[in-house]
């Protein structure tokens, strides 16, 4: 008997032996992204790529975004190699491509199907005619309402409302008695929090953040307008403790039937319309973001996207694993787990065609729509010597931007007036920009 068992004891060994080897030579990839639904998802579902590639191991590191945009920032600029995949944007990518700090994205598979890829998508992540991220997901930013609230009050939403629209719907549905609110927006401090909503309400109002000769605009009548009409009507409609919240916290005000109304990033029609993560999936609907003045830089434009930086070890497996998270294979994953109202928007023209997606998503030609007519290079009403709907595509914005954020913020929670944050908001985007050698 003995001897019979033992080549089987040696079988199990060596298959051991060999499955620890494999694990020893994996390579590992750390993603730094944010937690947002659709990158938890992400990782709920990468187990299949580690299937289908066992030499490559995922570790993700997960962090709330302005903690997300610190970290990366931080990493790429001192070149330390702490992750191998970022989740960065619009904002981040061409300026950091310029500088060498990502690795360009070539020799894509053929199956990858690059054209397929949203063409506004691939301009903003693009330098030069490099590409140097793939977009993960796409946004706009839109108007959502409950349709019952409305129907209730016998009110009628435009197609296309305007803020003065948006500030009378939003006093007749508060009701503070029940836990409703009129309107629920961004308040929380951040160049890519508060700051992305509150530039296309200056935008639209005919405002802009400098003048062609890199003068700050802050403490001009349109700026003054914008940011006065959008604190008044979160201190009037809006919900307690506003300043506090963001994307995520807004998403799940809404989604538990809080809010009246929330203009925000066209990415949450998926999380709305699904019966699994949103009470109201069957009584929300959807317009364009208001206008006041102008229509010009109304709506954003933003792609959430997987860049590798240059200094990753692991550059090979990376792009192996951006691609499959990017891919038309990756949208049937999720569209199978969630449901096709649920895959990632804005990022490919065949998700657009798709039957199951139109059927599941009455938003998604809108959606589509409001990606290819943003228009990040004529954002404003009048000249701007920048790029960029909800943010000023220049590198010292990060800094001042969330500075200014953190005074509007100040605003909203009432610890100062509009025009106390908005002259400190001017001082500190002029001084950014002369210490920068913009203002000559």
């Amino acid at each position: 008997m003995k001897p019979t068992c033992k080549p089987v004891l040696n079988v199990f060994g060596a298959a051991a032996l060999a499955f620890a080897a494999v694990s020893a030579n994996a390579a590992t990839v750390t993603i730094a992204t944010l937690n947002n639904p659709d990158m938890i998802e992400l990782k709920k579902l990468s187990p299949a790529f580690e299937k289908a590639n066992p030499d490559i191991k995922l570790n993700w590191v997960i962090l709330e975004e302005n903690v997300l945009r610190q970290r990366a920032t931080t990493d790429i600029t001192t070149g330390s190699g702490q992750f191998d995949v970022m989740t960065i944007g619009a904002y981040e990518t061409p300026q950091w491509g310029k500088r060498g700090w990502l690795t360009p994205l070539t020799g894509l598979p053929a199956d990858y199907d690059l054209n397929d890829v949203v063409k506004t998508a691939r301009d903003g992540l693009s330098y030069n005619g490099s590409l140097y991220a793939l977009p993960f997901y796409v946004e706009s930013s839109m108007t959502y309402y409950r349709k019952d609230l409305f129907a209730a009050k016998g009110l009628k939403m435009p197609d296309n409302p305007t803020y003065e629209q948006i500030a009378q719907f939003a006093d007749k549905l508060t009701d503070k008695a029940n836990g409703v609110y009129g309107i629920c927006l961004r308040g929380k401090a951040g160049w890519g929090e508060n700051m992305a909503y509150a530039t296309t309400v200056v935008n639209t109002f005919g405002g802009r953040w400098f003048d062609e000769k890199w003068n700050a605009q802050l403490t001009t009548p349109e700026w003054k307008k914008a940011i006065s009409f959008y604190v008044d009507l979160l201190k009037k409609d809006g919900p307690p403790g506003a300043s506090s919240n963001g994307f995520n916290e807004n998403l799940t005000l809404m989604s538990s039937g809080k809010c009246g109304m929330w203009i925000d990033a066209t990415v949450a029609a998926g999380m709305l319309y699904n019966k699994q993560q949103s009470q109201i999936a069957d009584k929300v609907g959807f317009a364009a973001a208001p206008t006041a003045v102008t229509p010009k830089g109304s709506h954003w434009l933003w792609a959430w996207a997987l860049a590798i930086p240059k200094s990753s070890k692991q550059t090979d497996a990376a792009k192996k694993f951006i691609t499959w998270a990017t891919s038309k294979q990756y949208i049937e994953l999720v569209a199978k787990d969630e449901g096709w109202a649920s895959v990632p928007p804005g990022t490919r023209q065949s998700t657009y065609a798709r039957p199951e997606y139109k059927q599941a998503a009455p938003f998604s030609d809108f959606v589509l729509k409001a990606i290819e007519t943003a228009d990040p290079d004529h954002p404003t009403l009048k000249p701007v010597p920048y790029t960029g709907v909800q943010f000023v595509g220049i590198p010292e914005f990060q800094s001042f931007g969330t500075v200014v954020g953190q005074s509007i913020s100040g605003a909203v929670a009432g610890q100062m007036t509009v025009d106390q944050a908005l002259a400190a908001g001017n001082a500190t985007a002029d001084r950014a920009v002369k210490q920068a050698g913009y203002q000559k």
